[in-house]
């Protein structure tokens, strides 16, 4: 199928033309700002399907809006009719379509030119009116204020938040995409005359901001964004998309001591801490048991003796483990444990704890095993 894609150099363009190969759609018709119209009048001429993303949302002067929106969405309508192609074509319209003021306007002209092209032709048209969309490769100060608060608090530059109680409608850009898939497929989500996203979501101004400003203190507090909020996730991922390209690695704070070391590399609230340790050759750590507090261990690298007796025993229980072989050793309440490294190398492990260390009630008891 030959799909056309106005549009195709910004924020939504991108995105969509990356996941259009991803979908196995490779012919495709790519209309950018470098493009004339005698190259638009050629893939009028070829095409099954138009994506008519193009358009103006923040122009130097107004009428740039209609320019931009109206009439660019005229002439392409005019060229699809003067070459007979009676194509589907989907239209990425804007909430602001609604209001009363010059953006909204030329947004809703070019709407009813669609609408008023589908009774004349025959040709199915898919109108969408979007709110705010994020994710990566947006533009800062031009797309969306998320892109802007993550380009800026990335760079610990100043954001704004004029009226933090003011609400936000937001759609998530891999959402889009998926939704537009379904339109291309013939089955998007539709109520009347227009068709829409199944899952935006909404945020007060204030809370985006402190949200995205935990994503950038996470890296010193070790935290994890709540993951089970469909939201914090998707946005997450969009601010690591704008770290800077100098930026992606980061300091952990080693406890280093004749034994080896000890990093701390996650913490969360509700799903504990995991760590990685690492003992020199014939060192044995832990010998210590917890009344509430369990673990898991996995050696990453080199070989290792975990050894753990119940307090109320003499019996010791013993695994060997090693790189050559990944298992986990669950740490039960209740037993002194330690790890000894029996190799030549250092000895890696990956250690996972229930809860995060709180000095004020370590909950470690030293025993030996």
């Amino acid at each position: 199928m030959k799909i056309l894609v106005t549009g195709a150099g910004g924020f939504l363009g991108k995105n969509l033309v990356a996941e259009l190969k991803n979908q196995g759609y490779e012919d495709l018709l790519l209309y950018t700002r470098n493009h004339t119209l005698k190259d638009l009048q050629e893939y009028t001429k070829k095409c099954e399907f138009v994506y008519h993303l193009a358009g103006v949302n923040r122009p130097e002067n107004e009428k740039d809006f209609m320019d931009g929106n109206y009439g660019f969405t005229s002439e392409l309508l005019k060229l699809l009719k003067k070459n007979n192609n009676k194509s589907p074509i989907l239209i990425t319209s804007s909430i602001q379509a609604e209001k009363d003021n010059p953006y909204g306007i030329s947004k809703k002209l070019g709407e009813n030119l669609l609408f008023e092209h589908s009774i004349e032709t025959g040709a199915e048209v898919f109108v969408y009116r979007l709110p705010n969309l994020f994710g990566k490769w947006s533009k800062p100060n031009y797309n969306t204020v998320v892109a802007t608060y993550c380009y800026n608090i990335a760079r610990d530059l100043d954001i704004q938040v004029n009226n933090p109680d003011a609400e936000l409608t937001l759609c998530y850009i891999d959402d889009v995409l998926e939704e537009f898939v379904k339109a291309l497929e013939g089955n998007p989500n539709k109520n009347d005359n227009y068709c829409f996203v199944e899952t935006p979501y909404t945020i007060k101004l204030g809370d985006l901001a402190s949200l995205i400003r935990g994503f950038k203190e996470s890296r010193t507090n070790l935290s994890v964004p709540n993951m089970d909020d469909a939201l914090t996730k998707k946005l997450y991922s969009t601010y690591l998309s704008f770290l800077p390209k100098d930026q992606f690695a980061y300091d952990l704070k080693m406890n280093i001591d004749n034994r080896g070391s000890f990093t701390e590399f996650i913490r969360t609230p509700d799903r504990g801490q995991v760590s990685v340790n690492v003992s020199k050759p014939g060192i044995t750590k832990g010998n210590h048991w917890h009344h509430t507090k369990n673990e898991k261990f996995l050696v990453v690298s080199g070989q290792g003796l975990i050894r753990f007796r119940n307090i109320n025993t003499e019996e010791i229980i013993e695994y060997k483990v090693s790189s050559e072989k990944l298992i986990v050793v669950d740490i039960p309440v209740g037993y002194t444990h330690s790890i000894v490294n029996i190799g030549e190398d250092n000895l890696v492990t990956v250690m996972w704890v229930n809860e995060s260390f709180n000095p004020e009630n370590p909950d470690t008891n030293f025993l030996e095993v």
